[in-house]
């Protein structure tokens, strides 16, 4: 069995054993499909990052959930360009590293922010401008979710948007309705099927310390472990508030994960107007938590 490196960064935290575990192998040339499947399996972890060399831009990334690949996600492309910086294999200049990943949905440009020391200290991503879906019945959804109609904010539509991976947007009045939300799974699991989602994201216009506009967190049809923090949900999600008008702003802070005790913390910045959104970008940290070897099985 041939050795691979691989590195444990946890996204969307400054903090080891907080925000979003991600496992990197950044030498990943050589792997099937299959091997990087039974690698996904193994770190058990909510995405695997594999990381190519390309012919089309700096790097090729791909992303393996323990059942699937994926075509895209945010916080395996936040602890992805934090620790291609941090150890070296792109090298850090002045103030900022630009790096162009080759996603399956395309190539898209990601900065990382670099201090006084020559350290990396967050990563920005671009995700792709967003497109605006099904909008869903109230009451098709918050039987599944346990909460009641009176429980989403007033005239805000529960609607399915899509900055690289789609998401059922269900925005809530408060943290207390994010902490009671229960899941009935087949009728969620129906609901996302007919709508082309894996996952819904529940979000709310307050957070759990004073300094954020937004707190999330994500029901998935998948069942198992919560995830911690999503960089892709968050980022339709911040398309999703300048779209209605729900803050009166265009850059946001947002919490996730304080309610499965892994808090994380990123920013959404969104560019042009309701109707008119042509950017979405999501920045956070990284960091290293584990690195070692894994064999890549036969």
């Amino acid at each position: 069995m041939k050795p691979y490196r691989i590195i444990y960064m946890d996204a969307f935290t400054s903090e080891p054993f907080s925000g979003n575990p991600c496992a990197v192998l950044p030498e990943a040339d050589g792997l099937t499909d299959r091997q990087m499947q039974l690698i996904a399996m193994e770190t058990n972890l909510s995405e695997t990052a594999f990381v190519f060399r390309s012919d089309k831009a700096m790097v090729r990334v791909r992303y393996f959930m323990p059942h699937k690949e994926i075509p895209f996600a945010g916080h395996p492309t936040i602890a992805t360009a934090m620790m291609l910086v941090q150890e070296g294999m792109i090298p850090a200049q002045p103030s900022k590293v630009m790096i162009d990943f080759e996603f399956t949905i395309g190539v898209l440009p990601v900065e990382v922010h670099v201090g006084a020391d020559g350290k990396p200290q967050q990563a920005i991503m671009t995700q792709q401008k967003p497109s605006f879906s099904h909008v869903v019945e109230a009451q098709d959804v918050t039987g599944c979710v346990g909460i009641a109609k009176e429980d989403l904010i007033d005239g805000a539509p529960v609607q399915v948007i899509n900055t690289g991976v789609p998401f059922l947007m269900v925005p809530v009045n408060g943290m207390a309705v994010l902490k009671k939300a229960r899941l009935d799974l087949s009728r969620f699991q129906s609901l996302t099927m007919r709508l082309g989602v894996d996952a819904a994201y529940m979000f709310c216009l307050e957070g759990a310390e004073k300094d954020a506009d937004a707190h999330g967190r994500l029901l998935s049809s998948t069942p198992g472990s919560e995830d911690p923090f999503t960089g892709s949900a968050v980022g339709c999600m911040g398309a999703y508030i300048v779209q209605y008008g729900l803050l009166p702003r265009q850059e946001f802070a947002v919490e996730q994960g304080h309610l499965i005790g892994r808090p994380g913390k990123g920013t959404i910045t969104v560019g042009g107007s309701a109707g008119d959104i042509q950017s979405v970008t999501v920045g956070g940290c990284a960091v290293k938590t584990l690195e070692g070897v894994i064999y890549a099985p036969n």
